[in-house]
């Protein structure tokens, strides 16, 4: 085995390799990582560093791996966005009404991932309750992505809300990392930064331990350098939970070995309702040649209709903020978070301690989500996104029996500059048109890097699947990437001297 020039630019499952076989130990990687996440703090990828736990937990592996007890992520560091909880470790969900709040227990994808010998380098940063395309919604305040447009200095951003380990990964900080996506929130930040990042199916890994934004929505899933990567964090990730009513006992499959299989055979889907006005062509060339790609590799194409996409982003945008509203309705000032001062009675508490803790994204959609719930907005709006949410779920079910994956692009563009939207939240949210159908439908979603911009920055595809078959979604993602040899970096811009 080659071992790279440093022992960060190696990918997951090289870096897994390197450490059974003994050529570099936990330790040695760990302290690489520790340091490279130093040195990277102008990125604001990371809202607490944990480098001493790290290293013990990286002694800890080494000790296991003489005796011969290594685990599937055994001595690898990895990330964990601040929406799991980890016990012990500062969890804030990237706002200040968390600021402060260090919870006494292990959310189980997290555990899942412990037990299996991972290493955690800290937490990552996010955007507020992860309500955010573009991780500007933070307390913390923004991460900047590690890429720049050619020619250029203007910080962008690197999507949303798992921005930060979208950030940390493409910044090779980390060997992979956790995500959560409600309605792109891991597939769009992925794209934005030239990473890979999956979505799995609603109920393949439990939601326990993290907090929630929208229950009916939020799945945890990996996002990685690779299709392999993403595929060995999703081993280790998934799992059926008591703890969790809406996770589902299904058989984890071993998505590595299943890589294996090609695309030769398969029915890949393209629905016309993803061609949109104004998309850049770069977009539409990109989806194209993605299929070409599948094509030459002996999958067939197959034109499909979903005609209920066009209502996939309203839906979402009521659904999403009712489910918000009364989720976050615990968050008052007296159990935990934040407690405003100089307060005099009961009601002035809740008032204050909500205001100050919460930010402006978030209290817009508390607002939201009260509004369409209340008395005589509830048939007319959410009762009515429901009944939305079932027909495109329909047209899912309808375009499966004719393909076996659907291939969309992931963003409606590359990353935008740091501020060019905030202030125009209806054109932050146009970021997820088309990531929200796969969440409103509780389907596995995965986006890969597949090419660049004329200036420079990453463009991704998007592969849709049928529920619980992340296999073939991973499959087919893996041959887009090996056809697309996606092999650009960022430049070192951020690194500290």
């Amino acid at each position: 085995m080659t071992l790279p020039s440093t022992p960060t630019d190696f990918t997951l499952a090289e870096a897994r390799d390197a450490v059974r076989a003994k050529k570099i130990s936990s330790t040695e990687l760990t302290k690489a990582f520790v340091a490279a996440v130093e040195s990277a703090r102008s990125l604001n990828a990371f809202v607490t560093e944990t480098p001493e736990r790290a290293m013990a937990m990286a002694k800890a592996s080494d000790a296991r791996l003489v005796k011969g007890e290594a685990g599937a992520l055994e001595g690898l560091p990895i990330a964990i966005k601040d929406l799991f909880c980890t016990k012990g470790v500062r969890t804030t969900a990237g706002s200040n009404i968390l600021g402060n709040f260090v919870p006494p227990y292990e959310s189980t994808v997290t555990q899942n991932l412990w037990n299996d010998g991972a290493v955690l380098l800290g937490k990552t940063n996010m955007d507020e309750f992860a309500m955010g395309s573009s991780n500007e919604t933070s307390y913390f305040k923004p991460v900047l992505n590690p890429w720049r447009a050619r020619n250029s200095n203007e910080g962008l951003v690197p999507g949303g809300s798992s921005g930060g380990s979208a950030a940390s990964v493409a910044a090779n900080l980390c060997l992979g990392a956790t995500g959560t996506d409600t309605g792109g929130s891991i597939r769009q930040p992925a794209a934005v930064t030239g990473t890979v990042g999956l979505k799995p199916t609603y109920g393949r890994c439990s939601r326990w331990g993290i907090v929630a934004f929208a229950s009916s929505l939020d799945q945890a899933g990996p996002m990685a350098r690779t299709v392999r990567d993403a595929a060995i964090l999703l081993k280790s990730m998934a799992s059926v939970d008591p703890k969790d009513s809406t996770s589902v006992d299904v058989p984890v499959p071993d998505y590595e070995a299943m890589l294996a299989g090609g695309v030769k055979g398969l029915r890949v889907g393209i629905p016309k309702e993803y061609r949109i006005d104004g998309a850049p062509p770069e977009i539409d060339a990109l989806w194209s040649k993605g299929g070409e790609w599948l094509k030459a590799q002996g999958a067939e194409l197959v034109d499909v209709s979903l005609p209920h996409t066009k209502y996939a982003l309203p839906a979402y945008y009521i659904v999403a903020p009712a489910e918000a509203s009364s989720n976050l309705a615990r968050y008052d000032g007296v159990r935990f978070g934040h407690r405003a001062a100089g307060i005099h009675d009961v009601l002035e508490l809740y008032e204050k301690s909500r205001a100050e803790g919460f930010g402006a994204e978030v209290r817009r959609r508390i607002l939201i989500g009260t509004y369409v719930l209340s008395a005589g907005y509830y048939d007319a709006y959410y009762s009515r996104a429901q009944k939305v949410r079932a027909l495109i779920l329909r047209d899912f079910t309808e375009a499966f029996k004719k393909c076996d994956v659907l291939l969309t692009p992931a963003t409606p563009g590359p990353a935008f500059a740091i501020g060019a939207k905030t202030s125009d939240p209806v054109s932050m949210y146009l970021n997820d048109v088309f990531t929200v159908t796969v969440n409103l439908a509780g389907l596995p979603g995965l986006a890969v890097p597949a090419g660049l911009t004329r200036d420079g920055l990453p463009l991704g595809l998007q592969v849709i699947g049928k529920a619980f078959d992340e296999a073939t979604v991973l499959r087919v993602g893996q041959s887009i990437e090996t056809a697309a040899n996606f092999a650009a970096k960022p430049a070192t811009w951020w690194r500290a001297a």
